[in-house]
């Protein structure tokens, strides 16, 4: 059962403290300068992708590199609704949040944070057409599709944070306000909550936990297949690209699934590792995706090196 805090109901809360990630003063400003790091570089990278696929006729047409400009897309608002919060707390300013901005906090964390989880399913299904039924593919992987399919989780992103926004916010807030997280999450704000929680933690753990474990079970699922036609492949060569082109994917899903079923199907811990997994999946994911692509994929750096050459022509033409 959850937990029934006993405050009177005639205090009503209208705005929360978030208390942020605990650390030493005299750290301050070297986190405030990491953090800001970060995410200066989190948007330049994934714009860079953005761009990159955009701008290259060779990948915008093919639904495995429109999927990875989704996640790009995806990665710098996700990182845009956690990481200036995280920011601020390094910062004098004041750590209170209005109790509409929490809820729209949490909306869109779990809004984007959904849909990026189920995209990634949709890359595994890619790859999986692309490798395990190569003569099929186009038929059944087009561009039209692919849109399709990405509106689909764009949809089903959004019905999600919907839901767990107006689950958390339906509860009455009267007793403290102070949210002991980096972030307005559920666990950290359901202990806040005046009422019984029990109804929202069986939804968290249903539609999260179990969720993000299925997705993850089918990602695995459709590699365990891939490796298996990889290895039928005859030529070296054949196999170090096959490998090259999902090991890049495989990377980022282990990191952003791993954190995330770790912490919410765990919805009553108070772990003290909870935040700094938190810190993983929701600011460091998004850093590394721009790198785990353009290092370990040879068409995505072919096509910065046609970008880069055409430009240079084109100076050296004025």
């Amino acid at each position: 059962m959850g937990k029934i805090r006993n405050t009177s109901l005639d205090t009503v809360v209208t705005d929360f403290i978030l208390l942020g990630l605990s650390h030493p003063p005299r750290l301050r400003t070297l986190l405030f300068l990491v953090f800001f790091i970060i995410y200066i570089l989190t948007q330049l990278g994934n714009l860079l992708i953005l761009l990159t696929v955009w701008a290259d006729p060779k990948l915008h047409t093919r639904p495995m590199y429109i999927l990875l400009g989704v996640l790009s897309f995806l990665d710098m608002w996700l990182s845009s609704v956690i990481v200036p919060r995280i920011i601020l707390n390094f910062t004098p300013a004041s750590k209170r949040i209005p109790f509409g901005g929490c809820a729209a906090q949490l909306y869109f964390f779990h809004f984007l944070g959904s849909t990026q989880c189920f995209l990634y399913t949709l890359m595994a299904y890619d790859r999986y057409l692309a490798i395990c039924q190569p003569l099929r593919y186009p038929a059944l992987m087009n561009g039209r599709l692919c849109t399709i399919l990405v509106a689909g989780a764009w949809v089903a992103g959004s019905i999600h944070g919907s839901i767990q926004a107006t689950l958390t916010f339906r509860l009455p807030y009267c007793g403290p306000n102070q949210v002991d997280y980096f972030i307005c999450d559920i666990p950290a704000v359901l202990r806040l909550a005046c009422a019984d929680t029990a109804v929202n933690e069986l939804v968290t753990f249903v539609d999260i936990g179990v969720v993000a474990a299925s997705c993850f079970t089918l990602i695995l699922l459709s590699y365990a297949n891939i490796v298996h036609a990889i290895l039928q492949i005859r030529t070296a060569d054949g196999r170090r690209r096959a490998f090259s082109t999902c090991g890049s994917h495989l990377t980022v899903v282990t990191v952003y699934y791993v954190p995330c079923i770790f912490i919410y199907l765990r919805a009553g811990s108070k772990s003290p590792l909870d935040g700094a997994v938190a810190v993983f999946y929701t600011v460091v994911t998004p850093l590394l995706n721009p790198l785990i692509y353009t290092l370990r994929n040879q068409e995505v750096k072919s096509a910065l090196k046609r970008i880069a050459a055409g430009r240079g022509a084109g100076s050296e033409n004025k």
